[in-house]
């Protein structure tokens, strides 16, 4: 988790959206993300298997949403890391002192946001990929290691950064004539905007259940792992984008590489800070690149074993014991939207499509709670989730389309006190049919239920070229499964396929995965 996100995102989301108060979006998406997390956490402790969000969706909703829902996180993570991997080219050429555009030429004919050349990327991604074909446990000891030197390089970030900035960067523009003052220049809305693109900041701990099944003591290790590691990167995230914002006004600030952009100009005798945080940003990157690529190819593994893609992705190495079909497709998928595609386009798609996911899990783990299959009647359940959806959906349209004044206040007020009434009759009047034997999520359903909202909340700050995008991809995910992966599936199962699937992939158990890998 502590890898690229926060150098990737916190440049774009201080300039364009939330200014100063930057450090309000980290604590949002952070506290999002833990709701989150103990949705994931409770999946994982009760299913110690590979596949994630994927393999929760099944059990609980069926193929259809389980397939849309990895199909849309395997995107995410294939855009994510082409994202990370552009970002890569930015912070090297800071360590080294040479210029991003010198590393990256422009192609006249293709559209703006997909001309910018970019073989750097390319080469590190084909790198990474080549790693983790060979073997899961050297890829773990290679991310130990980087991991260990990230988290004193991001240590030196926080305290150099305290030390040399100036507290009225956070309140004063660099140019006040042309930008807006203070420490909500883009107001509340902006705070909101920018927490909705650094979420991709925390995706990191949907990777390491993706690990589950290669984690030696799942009921200790996995919260740990997945719950521990979000607070423990929301504290550090919000000291990086303080100290970010108190080395420069907003305005200021380097969308690429904003934190190393900051000591750049210097000539004070800290110039040399900027390389320092170039090639740690760098390492960094690498670590965050190296586990995302691990958990997309356990994905597709773990959906190619369900047979609602081909086979062909779910084959093991019988030497190395690593799904080298999944890692080597997604490995050259990855660098060839790395290639050509501009940041602004990846982000925003990708926190749609994480959004959602996340907000899919948190839905199925209430379902899991509260309904039975074949003894209970799943109505009460699925109505409660859709009316709490459909409240929620009216306070974010309410939230940003709505003229500010009185009636505003009111319509949210009431959406509020609904939602809460929603809320207490279900937990008043359905009861918990089944209670997780090792960890669950406390205080159910408060807190998934706070989950959904916030992920709604936030899908509505994403602008509109994102929804169309997402939309594009969603009709093309269905069309695959209605013309192959519905008919495959059946077959499978009428072949007896599932009953021993879960035999196929052969575990290595020097490859096992602990809680400190994760974090």
């Amino acid at each position: 988790m502590v890898g690229a996100g926060v150098f990737v995102t916190t440049g774009r989301a201080s300039r364009l959206y939330a200014g100063p108060a930057v450090v309000l979006s980290y604590a949002i998406a952070g506290i999002c993300a833990l709701l989150s997390a103990f949705c994931y956490t409770e999946f994982a402790v009760d299913m110690p298997v590979a596949g994630g969000a994927f393999s929760y969706l099944r059990v609980t909703f069926g193929e259809f949403a389980a397939f849309l829902t990895g199909a849309n996180l395997v995107m995410d993570y294939v855009l994510s890391n082409a994202a990370v991997a552009r970002s890569f080219t930015a912070y090297l050429g800071t360590a080294i002192g040479f210029p991003t555009t010198k590393w990256r030429f422009t192609v006249s004919g293709l559209p703006k946001g997909f001309n910018e050349i970019d073989l750097v990327a390319v080469a590190v991604v084909l790198i990474i990929t080549l790693i983790i074909c060979y073997s899961t446990r050297e890829s773990s000891v290679v991310n130990m290691v980087l991991t260990a030197m990230h988290i004193l390089f991001i240590a030196f970030v926080i305290v150099v950064g305290f030390w040399r900035g100036d507290w009225k960067n956070f309140t004063e523009p660099a140019d006040p004539r042309r930008h807006q003052g203070g420490f909500f220049p883009f107001g509340a809305s902006g705070v909101f905007n920018g927490a909705a693109m650094v979420y991709l900041s925390y995706i990191g701990y949907d990777a390491v259940s993706t690990l589950a099944e290669e984690v030696r003591n799942p009921v200790k290790d996995i919260p740990i792992g997945v719950s521990g590691s979000v607070m423990l990167v929301t504290i550090l995230y919000c000291l990086m984008a303080a100290s970010m914002s108190k080395l420069l006004p907003y305005d200021a600030i380097d969308p690429e590489a904003p934190f190393s952009a900051a000591f750049r100009g210097q000539s004070n005798g800290w110039k040399w800070v900027s390389n320092v945080i170039g090639a740690g940003a760098s390492f960094g990157i690498l670590t965050s690149l190296m586990v995302a690529m691990l958990g997309q190819a356990r994905y597709m593994c773990v959906i190619g074993r369900s047979k609602v893609v081909p086979s062909w992705f779910a084959r093991v190495h019988h030497k190395t014991c690593t799904p080298v079909n999944a890692s080597a497709f997604l490995g050259i998928f990855t660098a060839a939207i790395a290639v050509f595609t501009d940041l602004n386009v990846l982000l925003n798609l990708v926190s749609i499509g994480t959004l959602f996911v996340f907000y899919m899990v948190a839905n199925a783990v209430i379902y899991r709670r509260y309904v039975s299959v074949g003894a209970t009647n799943p109505w009460p359940t699925l109505s409660f989730l859709v009316s709490f959806s459909l409240t929620s959906i009216i306070f974010t349209l309410i939230w940003h389309f709505a003229a500010p004044g009185h009636p505003k206040e009111v319509m949210l007020g009431a959406c509020t006190v609904v939602a809460v009434a929603i809320l207490q009759m279900f937990h008043c009047m359905v009861p918990q049919v089944r209670k997780p034997e090792h960890w669950g999520v406390p205080l159910m359903p408060w807190i998934p239920s706070i989950s959904i909202f916030l992920n709604i909340f936030l899908l509505g700050s994403l602008d509109r070229p994102s929804y169309v995008r997402f939309g594009y991809f969603s009709a093309l995910a269905v069309l695959v499964y209605v013309l192959y992966s519905v008919h495959a599936s059946f077959d499978a199962q009428e072949d007896g396929y599932y009953i021993q699937k879960n035999a196929e992939i052969p575990k290595d158990s020097e490859a096992s995965v602990d809680a400190i890998t994760m974090v």
